[in-house]
């Protein structure tokens, strides 16, 4: 009967939600504000409701968010590598748009995008790029130089392409926040569910990498 017994305990610790929970992918994502659920509650930031997203589909995978509000590429860059861990298996690289909102030179933002890119494809990591469009009022010389971007680095690195984040949410007013910029919970929602296929496509090519 004891055998019986720590049998039967050790079968339920086995299969205890604890015990049960572990990831066969590590997804991290690298982004700013948008992605990092700024003055969302907990559960509403985009990495959050990816995780449910991912989860209700059956996916063993653990969502990181690596987002720094007001993170331009640069500051992207900068912490790239204690950011995305050597046990990182994919990236979503959501950065780029504080570079437009502060007129940064669009070339600046290529460079640190496609070093960020590079690198992280170096380590057999799998990336998918999610694309920003450059606000208007900054005149269409600057959007025909920073637009292209995102599809460009993605064809040259072989990463996954998503190229407009806010599709969908931008310009929205019920699905921001008060600031017209940043998605609320709503706002959040939409997004996941548009981004989702890229994402269970990436998880495909990291699953077989």
């Amino acid at each position: 009967m004891r055998r019986l017994y720590v049998i039967l305990s050790f079968l339920v610790f086995c299969l205890s939600p604890i015990a049960a929970y572990s990831a066969d992918l590590k997804l991290v994502v690298l982004g700013d504000s948008l992605s990092a659920g700024y003055q969302l509650a907990p559960e509403e930031g985009f990495p959050e409701q990816l995780q449910k997203a991912l989860d209700a589909r059956g996916y063993s995978v653990q969502v990181v968010n690596a987002g720094v509000s007001g993170d331009t590429s640069s500051g992207g860059l900068s912490r790239l590598d204690w950011s995305v861990g050597t046990d990182a298996d994919a990236v979503i690289v959501e950065l780029g748009a504080n570079d437009a909102l502060r007129g940064i030179q669009p070339q600046i933002t290529r460079n640190n995008l496609d070093e960020i890119t590079k690198r992280l494809r170096e380590r057999g990591v799998e990336v998918l790029l999610a694309g920003m469009l450059a606000p208007r009022n900054l005149g269409p010389e600057y959007a025909e130089v920073f637009d292209p971007i995102y599809s460009e680095l993605a064809k040259l690195h072989g990463a996954l392409l998503y190229p407009f984040f806010l599709e969908g949410v931008a310009l929205n007013p019920d699905l921001n926040l008060s600031d017209g910029i940043h998605p609320n919970a709503d706002g959040v929602a939409i997004i996941v569910e548009n981004i989702l296929p890229k994402v269970e496509e990436l998880l495909a090519k990291a699953q077989s990498s």
